[in-house]
């Protein structure tokens, strides 16, 4: 049996107590908060659960195995930091750290620890997303040419980070985890249009390689909500739409093919397809409860799939694209450090 507290009672924080409490496997004993309204509102939904605005009283507490962090992007580092320092296995929601550095540290101090660092990277745990990785990784699809993704919609507007922070991530670690290789350059404009040097809205290019192109579009200023990425292959396109709840994939055989041998311009011609479109079924299941599900089995010895370095592969690429919003969209060559190998 894990035992577990959980730092922060906000927005997220409650999601992640419940579906830790449903797991046959963990304990939440304990959670912390500044507000003492949203300690007496989990104090009423979980009698049993001890409540502190000191989260040092759960990372002192030797009975802890784990940390559940769900607190603003700006405290993620301190607390987790100390938390590894402590022993505890940690669980941090996305993204994992502010810097590349503070992310650096952290996986190192994972390794060193001999702890696991797991991000909440929730899409990642989804079947729609896993049914999309499949396709890929089984050739249905072809060779990937390019894919474009928005995640748009009206607010919630954040006062610490922008809207690339805010959203992006989701992108970042879905495209990472499907292709399952990291990108090599980016470049990205955005603007801020509601508060003064925090950027509402973006659109960003990124390069991955074997020539794949990937497109986001990511704003807090848009009439409509959407969820949607489009795959574009040799043999066949796809598009994932999240918001829908019974047709999240759509499979589209249709395609381009040249002619492979024509002696004049007036021979070259292109052959269109236009197959049939296929609806996938999807044995869907609450992706965080998957999610809690392994962080458990990661501490027993399973392999992370959204883990500390997946986290700081999708930190660095974040912090590339605000060095290329900052720079107009110039082209930003991406390094990873040593520490993901």
């Amino acid at each position: 049996m894990l035992t577990v507290g959980v730092i922060g009672c906000g927005y997220w924080g409650p999601n992640l107590i419940r579906n830790f409490t449903n797991l046959k496997g963990a304990d939440v004993r304990i959670c912390s908060d500044l507000d003492k309204g949203r300690l007496e509102h989990m104090k009423h939904l979980y009698p049993s659960l001890a409540v502190t605005t000191d989260y040092r009283e759960i990372i002192k507490d030797e009975s802890i195995d784990a940390v559940v962090i769900a607190t603003p992007v700006s405290t993620h580092f301190p607390l987790a930091a100390e938390a590894l320092e402590a022993g505890k296995h940690v669980f941090c929601e996305k993204p994992l750290t502010q810097s590349v550095e503070e992310g650096v540290r952290l996986v190192e101090l994972a390794d060193e620890k001999d702890r696991t660092l797991m991000v909440g990277h929730t899409f990642v745990y989804t079947a729609a997303v896993n049914k999309v990785k499949d396709l890929i990784s089984s050739g249905e699809l072809g060779d990937i040419h390019y894919m474009s993704t928005a995640r748009v919609n009206l607010g919630l507007f954040q006062e610490d980070i922008n809207v690339v922070w805010d959203l992006a991530p989701h992108d970042v670690s879905i495209m990472n985890y499907i292709l399952g290789v990291r990108p090599v350059a980016v470049s990205a404009i955005g603007h801020s249009y509601i508060q003064p040097g925090i950027q509402d809205v973006s659109f960003v290019t990124l390069r991955y390689p074997d020539s794949i192109l990937a497109n986001l579009h990511v704003s807090w200023l848009n009439p409509n909500k959407i969820r949607s990425t489009t795959v574009v292959g040799s043999k066949k396109m796809l598009v994932y739409d999240d918001i829908s709840s019974l047709e999240k994939i759509r499979i589209y055989d249709k395609g381009v093919d040249v002619i492979p041998h024509y002696d004049t311009f007036g021979e070259f011609q292109l052959s269109y397809r236009y197959g049939d479109i296929h609806i996938p079924k999807l044995d869907e299941a609450e992706p965080l409860k998957m999610e809690c599900q392994h962080f458990i089995d990661c501490i027993e010895g399973a392999r992370p799939r959204s883990s500390g370095r997946h986290g700081l592969e999708v930190l660095i690429v974040l912090d590339a694209i605000d060095r290329s919003m900052k720079q107009n969209g110039a082209e930003i060559e991406i390094e990873y450090p040593k520490t993901l190998g």
